[in-house]
């Protein structure tokens, strides 16, 4: 219900024929996807949300497991980031008006299809069907990334902030994919002001990374997570989910299981 090419219904059904025991749907800054799918017989759906945070210029994802559905400290927080997301989309369509291309608003709107969390992936895929360029990666290359003429800074809650409410929620705080942050010291940071877990395996982490966060999760005592990252199969030919070692989540479920 972000910027994935798949209904929650379909990838819950991909879930199924992948065989994947346990997972969540982690849309950036909304938790509409719960109540959109029927998961798959004997699997296990943990509700999270991923949300976008800037932290010294950088965007930095933090994960919240075991949210509620209902009203929570957290809805403040998704309506604010929602907002920013909305603005940014004007100024880049904007920007990228007057710099030549022909994109309005609308056709932005119309690749979210009705999402509340709009994002750069759906101007480009603005640009891609108006046939201005022939790629999504083309896209952001050319007109989206930082020095190109659609490209503006976001300006969403910080990571501390994400970590309060979601805490205050009654969830669990989690960094995301920490192998593409710029600074690594950032885990370092949070784990002193209340994160309570680490996305320790993921697709694009080597195995240096995987060693690394595996002891820096240990070393402050964080519990330790999976995520496929997933948004369309073309970027992930393998299928979705992940495969990892039972004995390495038990601390998360653990963890999920006292809160719910």
């Amino acid at each position: 219900m972000s910027d994935g090419t798949l209904s929650p219904q379909e990838l819950s059904d991909f879930m199924g024929e992948r065989g994947v025991e346990v997972f969540a749907i982690s849309d950036h800054d909304t938790l509409a996807a719960y109540g959109a799918f029927t998961p798959p017989p004997g699997a296990r759906v943990i509700t999270a949300i991923e949300i976008n945070t800037t932290w010294r210029e950088n965007e930095v994802h933090v994960l919240g497991y075991g949210v509620p559905l209902g009203p929570s400290p957290i809805n403040e927080l998704l309506e604010y980031n929602q907002v920013q997301r909305r603005i940014r989309a004007e100024t880049m369509v904007e920007r990228l008006r007057q710099a030549g291309y022909t994109l309005t608003l609308e056709d932005v709107l119309r690749e979210s299809g009705g999402a509340l969390a709009i994002g750069r992936p759906h101007v480009a895929k603005a640009l891609v069907r108006l046939g201005v360029v022939d790629s999504v990666d083309a896209a952001f290359k050319q007109a989206l990334s930082r020095g190109k003429p659609g490209y503006v800074p976001q300006l969403y809650t910080t990571p501390e902030h994400a970590i309060q409410k979601i805490t205050a929620a009654g969830g669990i705080p989690v960094l995301a994919h920490p192998g593409r942050l710029r600074d690594r010291i950032l885990i370092d940071e949070l784990a002193e002001r209340g994160l309570r877990g680490l996305e320790v395996f993921y697709p694009l982490h080597d195995a240096a990374d995987t060693a690394e966060f595996r002891e820096t999760a240990r070393r402050y005592g964080l519990v330790m997570t999976a995520g496929m990252d997933f948004h369309d199969i073309r970027y992930h030919t393998r299928g979705v989910g992940i495969d990892v070692d039972e004995q390495d989540l038990a601390p998360f479920f653990d963890l999920i299981g006292a809160i719910a």
